[in-house]
C-alpha cells in the first residue's frame, strides 16, 4: 500500500502504479531523476500552485492567492508559462461582468500586469515568441449566441483585437508555427481556424456525427431553428449537438488537427491540408482535454465521466493505455519536454481538493499525486531541475 505524506505526497511510487487501474502496462515505472515544476490554477479558491515533481515524489512549492476581493472569487480557469520561463499568465472566468488576463512573475509570484477580456476567459496559449496571449472568451453564463477569441499583447497587457467566432468557444491551441489558431465551439459542433497574421476566421469544420465537413469563413449564422452554412447543409441549432467539441490539438507537424468530442467520446482526426476528416478514433467515456508528446508520436486525453486517462497511438489510432485516476473529473494536463510523464488536474466534486497526478508514459501508469486547491483546471509546464 501506498501512503500519503503531509502535503498530499503519495509515497511509494512502485506501489502506487500497482494499486492504478491500468491497461496495458508495459514495464515498471522507473522513479524521475530530475525535478519537474508545473503551475496550476485552482478556480475553486483563486489558488495558484507551483507543483514539483521529482526523486522525492510530489509537493506544492507554493501558493499563490490572486484577486481583488478577498469576498469575491474570480476564478482562475486557464494558465500559460511564456516560452522563456519568466512570466505566467492567468485567465479569471468570474468578472463583473468580463473576466480579465493577469500576468505574474514565475520566480515571485507577483502579479505585474492585468487587461479586461470578454465573458468568462477560458483557455489560454502563448505565441511561439511569448509576445501575444491567445485566449477563447467561453461566455458560460451568457445566451447562446457567437462569442469571441482575445488577442492580448503581452509586453503592456494590452487587448488588441476581439475576433467573433462561435458559441462557447473553448479548448483552443495554435499551430506549432503561430499562423494559426484552432478553438473548439462547445454549443456549435465546429472547429474554427483563425489565420494569426489576419486575426480573422479563415476556416470552419463542422463536427456533428455523419455530417463532417469543412467550409472557408466563419460558421454561418446559428439560429434557433438552423441555418445553411453556405453548402446546402443546414446547421445545428446552439446546444443541438452530438459531440460537443471540448479541445483542439494540432499536431507537432502542423498538418493535423485532432478534436476531443466529449459527448460522443472520441476524437476526431483533421486533415489540414484538405481540411476534411480523416477518422474517428474511440477514446474513454467524456474525453474533454488533450496534448500531445513532443516527438508526435502519442495523444493523450482527460476522460471527465470516465475517471480515466487515455494513452493512444498518434499514428495507429489504437488506445496503448488507460489509466484511472484517483479522484472524479479529470480536467487539464501537459506533458514534460522529455515526453516522460503526463501531469494531469483532477477538479474534485463538492468538498474534495483538486489534485495534480502524474501519470509515467512509458509504463501507463499513475506515479504521484498531490492535492492542491479546490476544482484544479489549467496547468502548464515551467521547467525541469537537476536535484540538489
Amino acid at each position: 500500500m501506498s501512503r500519503r505524506l503531509p502535503g498530499g505526497v503519495l509515497a511509494g511510487l512502485g506501489s502506487v502504479a500497482a494499486a492504478a487501474v491500468v491497461a496495458g502496462a508495459q514495464t515498471a515505472p522507473a522513479p524521475p531523476d530530475r525535478d519537474y515544476l508545473v503551475f496550476v490554477a485552482s478556480e475553486g479558491n483563486d489558488q495558484i500552485s507551483l507543483v514539483r515533481f521529482g526523486p522525492a515524489g510530489a509537493r506544492v512549492e507554493r501558493r499563490n492567492t490572486m484577486g481583488t476581493n478577498r469576498t469575491e472569487l474570480v476564478g482562475p480557469h486557464g494558465i500559460a508559462v511564456s516560452p522563456d520561463g519568466l512570466w505566467y499568465y492567468v485567465t479569471t472566468a468570474h468578472g463583473m461582468p468580463n473576466g480579465a488576463i493577469w500576468k505574474f512573475s514565475t520566480a515571485t509570484g507577483e502579479q505585474t500586469g492585468r487587461t479586461d477580456l470578454g465573458h468568462f476567459p477560458a483557455t489560454i496559449q502563448l505565441a511561439p515568441g511569448g509576445n501575444y496571449a491567445w485566449v477563447v472568451n467561453f461566455n458560460l453564463y451568457g445566451d447562446m449566441v457567437p462569442s469571441t477569441v482575445s488577442v492580448v499583447y503581452t509586453g503592456p497587457m494590452i487587448e488588441v483585437k476581439r475576433i467573433p467566432t462561435c458559441v462557447m468557444p473553448h479548448g483552443s491551441r495554435l499551430s506549432p508555427d503561430g499562423s494559426r489558431h484552432y478553438s473548439a465551439c462547445m454549443m456549435n459542433d465546429a472547429l474554427v481556424e483563425i489565420d494569426a497574421a489576419k486575426m480573422a476566421v479563415s476556416r470552419t469544420f463542422m463536427l456533428g456525427k455523419g455530417a463532417e465537413h469543412g467550409m472557408d469563413g466563419p460558421p454561418g449564422p446559428m439560429t434557433m431553428s438552423g441555418s445553411a452554412d453556405g453548402h446546402g447543409i443546414v446547421a445545428p441549432k446552439p446546444g443541438d449537438v452530438s459531440c460537443s467539441p471540448t479541445w483542439a490539438q494540432p499536431s507537432v507537424d502542423g498538418k493535423t488537427v485532432w478534436v476531443a468530442c466529449n459527448k460522443s467520446s472520441d476524437v476526431v482526426e483533421i486533415d489540414v491540408a484538405s481540411w476534411s476528416m480523416r477518422r474517428r478514433i474511440p477514446a474513454g467515456e467524456g474525453v474533454y482535454n488533450l496534448a500531445v508528446t513532443h516527438d508526435g508520436k502519442v495523444l493523450v486525453g482527460t476522460n471527465k465521466r470516465g475517471k480515466s486517462v487515455s494513452i493512444i497511438d498518434a499514428v495507429s489510432g489504437a488506445e496503448l493505455g488507460r489509466v484511472t485516476t484517483s479522484r472524479r473529473l479529470p480536467s487539464g494536463l501537459v506533458i514534460s519536454p522529455d515526453d516522460r510523464y503526463a501531469f494531469v488536474t483532477l477538479e474534485g466534486v463538492g468538498s474534495e481538493p483538486g489534485t495534480v497526478e502524474v501519470i509515467d508514459l512509458k509504463a501507463r501508469a499513475r506515479v504521484a499525486s498531490v492535492d492542491v486547491g479546490q476544482q484544479a483546471g489549467g496547468i502548464d509546464f515551467w521547467k525541469t531541475e537537476q536535484p540538489h
